[in-house]
């Protein structure tokens, strides 16, 4: 690379998730080899013996179908994951820190949940790029709000949100998603003052740091050539490995349910009660699901259940409570205590807002 500009800094492994790197990088990754061997066998399958599949039982047929489904539907959102992850892999900490704010104030908070909803990526891209801030220097709280506020608040699926159900509820589900982002970031930043939860390793100290100037310089003083651009492509691929192998396993895990589970349960059983919205933050809890496959899901229980609430909930619990999120959290920070307490900051403002919804829409 031809550049003034100082090399990007390596990635920094969660704290404690190895003892010694030559350990963790002699040890093959099983989870993510088995998952991407399995995925582009049940992908192949589908696309090159879609006949032969014929002689075959059904389910296996539809289990085939549903894995490419699946990953037809989430391949944008991941590689643009996998794209900025490269391109965050080269901003200096300080950068990140400048632009979001302080991580232990209001105004960093809702710039982070600003970030999120703005960012045109769905739920699993969101991921990675979540995961990178936290490895840039982002605090906690502005991680959780980033996360929480963002994966189907694209610009892409909510003009199809807005064909779906309407402006009303499109623009209810933005506003009250936001809320629960800022408040959640709130909760974690007091969780993680008053010592309940780590801080940030990574933050970076500004110094008197300005962005804008030193962005510009740096911007002039780097060459954008094709060993540039190939090694951060590169790097984005190979840091986003994490979060991939989880990614994978959630594909196989919903695809099995897409095959033994009909669709129409979703969208007949869960009406707008108490144990309605109880199912559909289990189901949505199992089913791994991207964002654009969740939406025409949550878009029926808003018209054809009659359930706005559930509709919301679905889009809102897939990040509160999957276990890709959960895993991810506990790989990149090293800590059980800040994963698990993902669901147990959002569900309950999930439920009372899914609840006071369908008193609404009834």
């Amino acid at each position: 690379m031809s550049s003034s500009c100082p090399t990007p800094e390596p990635v920094e492994p969660p704290p404690g998730c190895c003892s010694t790197e030559t350990t963790k990088k002699s040890r093959p990754d099983i989870l993510l080899m088995s998952t991407l061997v399995l995925v582009s066998f049940g992908y192949l399958m589908d696309l090159l013996f879609t006949e032969q599949l014929t002689s075959f039982p059904i389910a296996v047929g539809v289990l085939f179908s549903a894995v490419r489904g699946i990953m037809d539907s989430m391949w944008i959102g991941l590689g643009l994951g996998m794209l900025f992850v490269g391109l965050l892999g080269r901003v200096p900490r300080e950068f990140v820190t400048a632009l979001l704010g302080k991580g232990d104030t209001f105004v960093g908070i809702l710039r982070a949940t600003f970030a999120g909803v703005l960012l045109d990526l769905c739920s699993h891209g969101i991921l990675l790029v979540a995961m990178r801030l936290y490895q840039r220097g982002a605090s906690l709280g502005q991680v959780m709000a980033f996360l929480i506020a963002s994966p189907w608040n694209s610009l892409s699926l909510t003009v199809i949100l807005i064909a779906l159900i309407g402006w009303y509820w499109t623009l209810l589900f933005i506003a009250c998603s936001m809320i629960i982002g800022v408040v959640s970031g709130l909760i974690f930043n007091v969780l993680v003052a008053s010592g309940k939860l780590p801080e940030n390793p990574n933050t970076a100290d500004l110094n008197g740091f300005k962005a804008w100037p030193e962005a510009k310089q740096r911007f002039k003083a780097t060459s954008f050539d094709t060993t540039w651009t190939m090694s951060m492509l590169w790097e984005g691929i190979k840091d986003s490995r994490m979060i991939v192998r989880w990614l994978l396993l959630g594909v196989l895990l919903a695809a099995t349910i897409r095959t033994f589970v009909p669709i129409d349960s979703f969208q007949t059983y869960f009406g707008a009660t108490m144990a309605g919205l109880g199912m559909t933050l289990i189901v949505a809890t199992i089913l791994e699901i991207c964002s654009e496959g969740s939406t025409p899901i949550a878009a029926d229980l808003v018209t054809r259940a009659e359930a706005p609430g559930n509709g919301f909930a679905f889009l809102m619990t897939g990040v509160a409570t999957d276990y890709t999120e959960i895993m991810s959290l506990k790989e990149t920070t090293g800590s059980w205590k800040i994963a698990l307490f993902l669901p147990l900051v959002t569900v309950p403002q999930v439920v009372l807002f899914s609840w006071v919804m369908n008193l609404a829409g009834t």
